[in-house]
């Protein structure tokens, strides 16, 4: 296993391109598999998650050809999936198995969805519920979690259904569903939640309809093929968002300009959270790109003031927190966040985790049960040094890269390996910027 060691000091400039959005590139490799015809994927993130739900596809008969520039994905239609003769290892990748448990609920054939220790303590009943409802028969292990065995050949019914919690996945998983189901399965969304599903599906032929907060899908629908161009990782972005932020001003040092990144309204939080906080940052060459709004972001060093963050918010950017309280750990004043107790069933437990980590690095924090409250440390070194245990979480390993930008002696985080879930090449990229950082296997 590895571990970053991160020198104090060392600022963010230049121009860097983050890789492809890890979301838009899951969809992009299951409705392209499940399409008629031959699709093309550029910009896909070549991640362990995305590898992992490429896999799976294989596995189940589709046939991907990757070129110079571009994933081939021949597809084989929206009944076309071949028994896998395996379970489908999806690594540490809950996006994949909870969409997966929509779509191969739909299948003639069972399956069974499992992944690593950290994929098989994260719930699933969310899923489990509404696919119930449709007529799928699903087996959890102790505790409704993976591996999902899966019961093929079932006849899915179309439901109105309302989430416990407004999620994309879950909204994804039981769209996904109803393409196989009869009738007209109605999602009513209890919040906002990322819309990548429902604009790809679009793209790749599928009609939907949205009445206020429901949204609607008839089943029986097949998709074709459809070239999809990947924008780079606003969740990937955050992190040199909230970097270049924080680093200290130098004279004539360039800004900082991330290339080409999704700003996608239902996730674009970060961006608006920072904006409140102070941050200089500017939205250049904005465009659209296979359905979703792109933009090149420019940012620059800025004093940032503590704020409340709560409701909305949350909803915006629930990926994206880690990097925010690096952020507001920075900031002038108080930030306290509300309406979050989501972040704790995540890849980890973000509120405890983070909050162990920031008071390690001499920042006060106080947690509550659906967030918490951080007092910001505006001087110059924010961070003391220290060790950081980032508990297989590649949001918090990246996080705390960051703070080595205003520490006064060296972070080590340990357990980093899951950052390629995400970001693969993250130290390098992060290195050619400007933060002082390596990789190194843990206790050389």
């Amino acid at each position: 296993m590895r571990c970053f060691h991160v020198q104090p000091g060392g600022t963010l400039g230049g121009t860097l391109q983050v890789p492809g959005d890890k979301s838009v590139s899951h969809r992009a490799i299951m409705f392209s598999a499940i399409a008629d015809g031959r699709s093309r994927i550029t910009g896909f993130l070549e991640s362990a998650d995305c590898l992992a739900t490429l896999r799976a596809f294989e596995a189940m008969g589709v046939s991907f050809v990757r070129d110079a520039e571009s994933l081939v994905v021949d597809g084989v239609g929206r009944d076309g999936l071949t028994p896998p003769g395996m379970p489908l290892d999806l690594g540490n990748s809950g996006t994949s198995m909870r969409l997966l448990s929509g779509l191969m609920a739909g299948q003639a054939f069972d399956s069974v969805l499992t992944g690593d220790a950290s994929l098989s303590r994260r719930p699933m009943g969310r899923v489990i519920d509404p696919l119930t409802a449709m007529g799928a028969h699903i087996a959890g292990s102790e505790g409704r979690r993976a591996p999902l065995r899966i019961t093929g050949g079932r006849s899915l019914q179309a439901i109105e259904y309302t989430p416990p919690v407004a999620s994309a996945q879950i909204k994804s998983c039981v769209l996904l569903a109803g393409l196989y189901a009869k009738g007209v399965t109605t999602v009513h969304e209890p919040g906002v939640s990322r819309d990548h599903t429902e604009r790809m599906l679009g793209a790749f032929g599928v009609a939907l309809s949205r009445d206020g907060a429901a949204l609607s899908l008839a089943g029986g629908q097949s998709l074709r093929a459809f070239d999809v161009a990947v924008p780079a990782d606003l969740s990937s972005a955050a992190f040199f968002l909230v970097g270049a932020s924080i680093a200290q001003p130098r004279n004539g040092a360039e800004p900082l300009t991330l290339t080409g990144v999704g700003i996608n309204p239902t996730r674009r939080g970060v961006i608006d959270i920072l904006d409140r906080m102070g941050a200089d940052i500017t939205l250049t060459n904005t465009r659209e790109q296979a359905g979703e709004p792109v933009a090149d972001i420019v940012v620059r060093p800025a004093s940032l003031r503590g704020v409340d963050i709560g409701g909305r918010d949350v909803e915006l950017a629930i990926d994206e927190f880690p990097a925010i309280f690096i952020a507001a750990a920075c900031a002038q004043g108080k930030t306290r966040l509300t309406d979050a107790a989501e972040l704790r069933v995540k890849e980890s437990d973000r509120i405890a985790v983070m909050a162990d980590g920031l008071a390690a690095l001499g920042v006060e924090v106080s947690v509550q049960p659906d967030g918490l409250t951080i007092t910001g440390r505006p001087e110059p070194h924010s961070f003391t040094g220290g060790q950081i245990h980032s508990h297989e979480d590649h949001r918090i390993a990246m996080a705390f890269a960051m703070a080595g930008l205003r520490a006064s002696a060296p972070i080590e985080i340990d357990d980093c390996d899951y950052v390629d879930t995400s970001f693969p090449g993250f130290v390098a990229k992060a290195g050619a910027a400007g933060l002082v950082i390596d990789a190194r296997e843990q206790g050389a």
